[in-house]
C-alpha cells in the first residue's frame, strides 16, 4: 500500500497507509499537549471515526525519548485552566470521543507520564518499545490524574494501582506488559513495523464486527454479566444489530465455504 501524508497542523503529523491512520505527536521537547495540541488531536480522530475508508489508527510520539509527557505545565502556569476546552475527544484527542467504534493503536516510544500514559491506557492495543516507562506523577503536583485514576484500577491489581496512582511509582515496559498494560514489548527500531503489523491484522477482519465488539465492550464494561446479554439482545445497541443485518455476516461464512478471502463492504 502506497502511503498518503498529510499535513493537519504544526504539532500533529498523519499518514493513511490504506486502511490505517497514522498519528505522529510532534511537539519538542517532550511532547506535551496544551489544550491547541489536543483540539488538532480531537479534529484528527473525529475525522479518522467519521471516514469509512479508514479503519485502524497508530498513535506516537516524535523522537525516542517521549510519548508524551501530558499536560502541558508551562501552559498550565501560563493560566491554561485545568478544566480547559480539549476538544471533542477530551485530552489526547481520541480518549472520550463519542461514536468512536474503530480502534486505535498506541506505540509508545519512551516515557508516558501522566496524560500520555493516560492516552495509552484509552488505546485498545498498545506496543511499546523496550525503553519505554510508565507513570503518574500528578499527585506530587498538587493534582491528580482524572482518567487514570478512574481507568488504572479497572487494568491493574488494587495495590498496584494505587501505588502508581498514590506514590507515583513508574513501571518500565516489561512490568506494564507483564501486567497487562501492554500487549507487546520491542526494540525501538521495530516499534512501528509491529504497530502497523498489528493494526494491519485487524483490518483484516469485518469493519462492522470489529465495530460491534468495541460497542459491547463500552455499553457492557459497568453492567453484570446477566444484564449485559440482557441488553445485547435487547434490540437496543444498534452496532450489533447493523452487524447482524449486514451483507459482511453473510460473506463471511460464505467465503469460508468457498475457501477464499472474504470482502467486506462494511454494510
Amino acid at each position: 500500500m502506497s502511503e498518503e501524508p498529510r499535513s493537519e497542523g504544526p504539532t500533529v503529523r498523519t499518514t493513511v497507509d490504506g486502511p490505517i491512520l497514522e498519528v505522529v505527536l510532534d511537539r519538542p521537547k517532550a511532547n506535551a499537549i496544551d489544550a491547541a495540541t489536543s483540539q488538532e488531536l480531537s479534529r484528527v480522530f473525529a475525522g479518522f471515526r467519521d471516514d469509512p475508508a479508514l479503519r485502524v489508527a497508530v498513535f506516537t510520539g516524535a523522537g525516542e525519548r517521549f510519548f508524551s509527557a501530558g499536560w502541558d505545565l508551562a501552559a498550565a502556569v501560563g493560566g491554561e485552566a485545568f478544566e480547559a476546552d480539549y476538544g471533542e475527544g477530551g485530552f489526547g484527542g481520541f480518549c472520550e470521543l463519542p461514536g468512536r467504534y474503530k480502534p486505535v493503536v498506541c506505540a509508545v516510544n519512551g516515557m508516558a507520564v501522566g496524560g500520555g500514559f493516560e492516552i495509552a491506557m484509552a488505546a485498545e492495543f498498545v506496543v511499546a518499545a523496550e525503553h519505554a516507562t510508565f507513570f503518574l506523577p500528578e499527585t506530587a503536583l498538587g493534582i491528580i490524574p482524572d482518567a487514570g485514576a478512574i481507568r488504572l484500577p479497572r487494568i491493574l491489581p488494587a495495590v498496584v494501582a494505587n501505588e502508581v496512582l498514590y506514590g507515583g511509582r513508574r513501571l518500565d515496559a516489561d512490568e506494564a506488559e507483564r501486567w497487562g498494560l501492554v500487549n507487546q514489548v520491542v526494540a525501538s527500531h521495530d516499534l512501528l513495523t509491529v504497530a502497523h503489523d498489528l493494526a494491519r491484522r485487524i483490518a483484516t477482519a469485518a469493519p462492522l464486527a470489529v465495530e460491534a465488539v468495541m460497542a459491547i465492550g463500552q455499553v457492557s464494561c459497568h453492567r453484570s454479566v446477566g444484564d449485559a446479554f440482557a441488553y445485547l439482545r435487547s434490540g437496543e445497541l444498534e452496532a450489533y444489530e447493523r452487524m447482524l443485518a449486514s451483507a459482511d455476516a453473510l460473506e463471511g461464512p460464505l467465503a469460508f465455504t468457498e475457501n477464499r478471502n472474504p470482502h467486506w463492504e462494511g454494510c
